[in-house]
């Protein structure tokens, strides 16, 4: 068992991360110790990379304590790259955490001088002079490395720079000559955010943390009308938007709403995320105050002018109050009924969710005339359950340990099923349209040469 971390007063009493337990307390017989425990230090970071999206929507995480954050075009939004830096790692050390920042052109070199030279930010073009003076482990690499640089007399970045390129590859590998250029901006490497970046966004700060829900909505309202403006400009409309609130203390809160087609009007957006906000089974506790709320439109597409007449406003009625549907119940609550290319009963249609529902090639069978009675029963079980039945003068069935005794019966109509979609041979179906005497009205069908007989549904 070896240390993982250590703390401050630990580091000034000669204990090191990976040095063994056995050893630690021998040097320090009263040393306390506690089990690491990776899922929740991965948890924690996630959660301070949510708050990080606070500064700039790409962050990535950089395991197993690091967090690599992408300010290009935001550092102006907080007084410059010092200010935002500052900013941030202050606000981290009000939370509780000892942190350690730096900036600059890449993830190697802000990786490196945040360990060694805390506060750090270089300018364009700076990095092997900031890195120069680093000893070689700013550069992360593995042990053994780093100790082969040692023996070699190498014991900073910089005089690791000097030596070839091919004798560095020649004697540690095409990786390490790559990482020591990408630290001193020599190539580049994209960081993969963590979540997908929004396509359009708006937010607000506020010079006091806001708590009432009146002033969420309204927030909220005025953020959708300044989305909809961007959206308008680009012809687009959002098919999904997601509000996100951050709160004094560190705490995300993200709520997230879905469309049926492109939108982009205000009225719409703020509707629908206060009919979200309402049906929160856990509503949002705004604590201490939100410090910032942000609406992205995290998918938009191409949004053409909606059409005229009743036609079109009815269709445009019915997405809407899909979506309020959609929102308080879920989308996966809101279906919508599909014909499906068979003939077999229970697989005439498909539900699919109404929001993602598109318009069918096929259309609904006409199985029966003006004023005839119902050939198909409303209610179809969710799969045939057996009856069994003794055939006399009438047809007597049992079915869930009730009798009942047919006065009339129609039928059969024969149902084939469909041989090439099983490996097997299935028996043809015999429907009956029976009613009993009380009045209901059931949909049996028999199978099979030793005839088994399944009521499949029933008429209204």
């Amino acid at each position: 068992m070896r240390l993982t971390a250590v703390d401050r007063k630990a580091t000034s009493l000669g204990l090191y991360v990976g040095q063994p337990l056995a050893n630690a307390r021998a040097m320090l017989p009263a040393l306390k110790v506690m089990a690491a425990n990776e899922p929740a230090d991965l948890k924690l970071l996630e959660r301070i990379a949510d708050w990080c999206d606070g500064f700039t929507p790409f962050v990535a995480l950089d395991p197993p304590r690091g967090l690599l954050l992408d300010v290009t075009g935001a550092a102006h939004l907080f007084g410059g790259e010092q200010a935002m830096l500052g900013r941030l790692c202050a606000s981290l050390q009000k939370q509780g955490f000892k942190v350690r920042g730096a900036l600059a052109s890449t993830a190697v070199a802000a990786r490196a001088l945040a360990r060694c030279q805390d506060g750090t930010v270089v300018p364009p073009g700076g990095e092997a002079a900031s890195l120069a003076p680093l000893p070689i482990e700013a550069l992360n690499l593995d042990p053994v490395t780093t100790h082969a640089f040692r023996r070699a007399g190498l014991k900073t970045i910089g005089q690791m720079a000097s030596r070839g390129r091919a004798e560095l590859t020649a004697r540690f590998g095409a990786q390490l000559v790559f990482t020591l250029d990408h630290a001193l901006g020599q190539t580049e490497k994209p960081i993969s955010p963590r979540l997908p970046l929004p396509d359009y966004c708006a937010e607000r700060r506020f010079a006091e943390p806001v708590v009432t829900q009146d002033t969420i909505l309204s927030t909220l309202a005025s953020l959708a009308a300044s989305l909809s403006e961007v959206l308008e400009r680009h012809g687009e409309g959002a098919r999904r938007l997601e509000a996100v609130f951050f709160r004094a203390d560190g705490a995300v809160r993200r709520i997230a709403v879905e469309t049926g087609s492109p939108t982009r009007e205000p009225a719409v957006i703020a509707l629908l995320f206060r009919e979200k906000l309402d049906a929160l089974a856990d509503p949002i506790d705004p604590g201490f105050g939100f410090d910032l709320i942000r609406l992205a439109a995290g998918r938009a597409e191409r949004c053409d002018a909606a059409g005229f007449g009743a036609d079109a406003k009815e269709k445009k009625e019915i997405r809407f109050l899909v979506d309020r549907l959609a929102a308080r119940f879920g989308s996966h609550r809101i279906l919508s009924f599909q014909p499906n290319d068979t003939h077999i009963p229970e697989a005439a249609f498909v539900t699919v969710p109404a929001q993602y529902a598109e318009a069918s090639k096929l259309s609904w069978e006409k199985i029966r005339e003006a004023r005839e009675a119902p050939r198909r029963p409303l209610r179809l079980l969710a799969s045939p359950e057996p009856v069994t039945v003794q055939q006399g003068e009438k047809l007597h069935f049992r079915w869930r340990h009730a009798p009942h005794v047919a006065a009339y019966l129609e039928g059969p109509e024969r149902i084939a099923m469909e041989w090439w979609r099983h490996q097997t041979p299935q028996p043809s179906r015999d429907y009956f349209r029976v009613e009993d005497e009380e009045g209901r009205r059931f949909w049996l069908y028999r199978e099979g040469e030793t005839p088994r007989w399944f009521l499949h549904g029933m008429f209204a």
